[in-house]
């Protein structure tokens, strides 16, 4: 794919997460994970109609605990993951469409307890491949800052 016809993004930059009632949040553009990753502070597996289904809840802004979203995916599948630590965890993994700038995508996510990390989500290289250029000395460069989401997000 030409290099040219690709939108390059920051290493950090303001996500919406229409399927998941346009939650906004900031995530760290990470091409070392292959997986993305989303912060869910707890996760409740169930059934519907025979199928699995995860209900799951987000505090999208980090340090805000008062801010939460609780959201219900169908279960994509559950996967053993490693984080950048080493530590294994299964985690459910669902599909949701990311919004990136202008760009609208179906991404598999995992959901998993980021409390403690600085970014409420990780986008990885499988969601980004063939879509974005990452420059890693640069952020926000769809809009907003470290604080504030683009207007239009």
């Amino acid at each position: 794919m030409q290099t040219n016809s690709m939108q390059t993004i920051g290493w950090r930059e303001w996500v919406n997460l229409p399927g998941l009632g346009a939650v906004v949040t900031k995530a760290k553009i990470d091409t070392g994970a292959r997986t993305s990753a989303l912060h869910a502070y707890y996760v409740e597996p169930f059934r519907r109609d025979g199928k699995n289904w995860v209900r799951f809840g987000l505090h999208p802004l980090q340090g805000d605990k008062d801010t939460a979203v609780d959201c219900e995916a169908p279960v994509v599948d559950r996967r053993q993951v490693t984080d950048s630590g080493g530590h294994r965890e299964m985690r459910y993994v669902i599909a949701t469409p990311v919004q990136l700038g202008a760009a609208r995508f179906d991404v598999e996510v995992t959901l998993t307890d980021r409390e403690n990390m600085r970014f409420r989500m990780l986008l990885g290289r499988t969601a980004l491949k063939a879509r974005f250029l990452v420059d890693s000395n640069r952020s926000f460069l769809l809009g907003g800052d470290k604080t504030h989401p683009p207007k239009q997000a």
